[in-house]
């Protein structure tokens, strides 16, 4: 398996996101723009543990007190401050049923932002789904310590008698939820009744009498604003468009690849949808046309578990079995950045409140700016005056010559008057000599 990607990696605007492991740790990723909107991991939490694999995470990520719902492989649910990833409170067997966790575990989970099922409660509310079906939604109240957290109302229903259920969504509105999976159409429910309210009906046979069995794998609401409308995904590489307004069978049906679809997720035009399936592929489509937008280029080198898109800029994330967390142009679908986690991911979502130090900085003061500018400049005259080597100007060079030309001139002329006396004394030895005594 490749450990680095050869697409050029432009970077990505500020942002931050959390991925969940096979193994139940939890990985903050950010990207800054001072450092060239490289995408890299600041933070790990949890340790590595198989029996905490994660299944499903649901976050509200507003401004004041956000809050994160990890379900896991042991039956647990935790909720933790997306913040800093301390534990608040954790429950446990939230189906309260005889079934052991491995034999039944949380298939979806859905972290409300506003609905409160109990006045005098209401801190947060979860709505959470195992794989048989076994529906539950329920109040907590964390303002008591860990050991005493209390339950408000609790609403449970069944939402199938068989077959597994492997993907829900819940509507912006959060007011209806949507089911399906393995041997289970798509229903949606109104959660302040907790009724269904329409079931989908199986496509026909196609022109080869062959009769193609249910297995969705995946689902989303197309806008917000409308629970009429969703997509989902299933094992026989179809992407299929509902409209609970219309009639029961899909009112728009075309193939994506060979392999299993794996996730969808809805672009925040109302209308755009993007694909990821069971061989790496990422596409995105006009669902009011069925038309095929593009290809995210750079394909992934394993299954694709999760898609995510970032409000504030033109930005999804993929994540699954590569082990990387990719992160894409809406527009140009280039590959922004990638990042290896070393283990499977199974889910990423995004802090959409998160600001990086240059966006904080911009909004500064002018004038704090300017005080700061001048003291760089003084620092910067500060560090002009400290004593360094420098070179030796062209009259010091001249006037060193001089010196030295001096200097030997006059070692030469002292030279000169030593054998000058020593010729004489010599000369004086040879008239001695030659000159004869006349006293003789």
């Amino acid at each position: 398996m490749p450990r680095t990607t050869t697409l050029e990696c432009p970077g990505c605007p500020p942002l931050r996101a959390l991925t969940f492991d096979v193994l139940g740790l939890i990985k903050v990723i950010e990207a800054r723009s001072k450092e060239g909107g490289a995408a890299k991991v600041v933070e790990r939490w949890g340790e590595p543990d198989s029996s905490k694999c994660v299944l499903a995470a649901s976050m509200v990520d507003r401004k004041k007190d956000p809050l994160l719902a990890v379900a896991r492989k042991n039956g647990t649910i935790d909720f933790l401050n997306p913040l800093n990833g301390h534990l608040r409170f954790a429950i446990s067997n939230v189906s309260d049923t005889a079934n052991r966790p491995e034999d039944d575990p949380i298939s979806g989970l859905h972290l409300f932002a506003s609905k409160k099922l109990d006045s005098e409660y209401g801190c947060c509310t979860l709505l959470a789904c195992t794989m048989k079906g076994k529906a539950i939604m329920r109040s907590y109240d964390n303002t008591l310590s860990p050991d005493l957290i209390s339950s408000g109302s609790t609403r449970t229903w069944d939402v199938c008698s068989s077959g597994n259920i492997l993907c829900s969504k819940v509507d912006g509105s959060e007011n209806y939820v949507l089911f399906g999976g393995k041997g289970v159409e798509m229903n949606v429910w109104d959660l302040s009744e907790c009724a269904k309210i329409w079931t989908a009906k199986s496509p026909p046979k196609n022109s080869l009498g062959i009769f193609t069995p249910t297995w969705f794998t995946s689902a989303t609401f197309l806008s917000k604003d409308d629970h009429r409308k969703f997509v989902a995904g299933t094992n026989s590489h179809q992407v299929r468009l509902y409209d609970i307004s219309a009639q029961r069978r899909p009112v728009m049906s075309f193939d994506f690849k060979e392999t299993p679809i794996k996730a969808v997720a809805e672009d925040l035009d109302g209308h755009t949808i993007y694909v990821g399936n069971g061989s790496g592929d990422l596409s995105a489509f006009d669902m009011r046309t069925g038309k095929l937008l593009g290809s995210f280029l750079g394909k992934c080198s394993g299954s694709i578990k999760s898609i995510a898109r970032l409000p504030e800029h033109p930005v999804v994330a993929s994540c699954g079995l590569d082990s990387y967390l990719r992160l894409w142009d809406v527009k140009t679908r280039q590959l922004l950045s990638a990042v290896f986690l070393k283990q499977h991911l199974v889910r990423v979502v995004f802090d959409s409140n998160f600001t990086s130090e240059d966006a904080v900085g911009s909004t500064r003061d002018p004038s704090v700016e300017e005080a700061e500018t001048v003291n760089e400049y003084e620092n910067g005259d500060e560090q002009d005056t400290q004593p360094v080597k420098r070179k030796k100007s062209s009259k010091e060079k001249k006037a060193n010559k001089k010196s030295k030309k001096k200097s030997n001139s006059n070692e030469t002329s002292a030279d000169d008057e030593g054998t000058k006396k020593i010729k004489k004394f010599k000369s004086k030895k040879r008239l001695k000599r030659e000159i004869p005594d006349d006293s003789s």
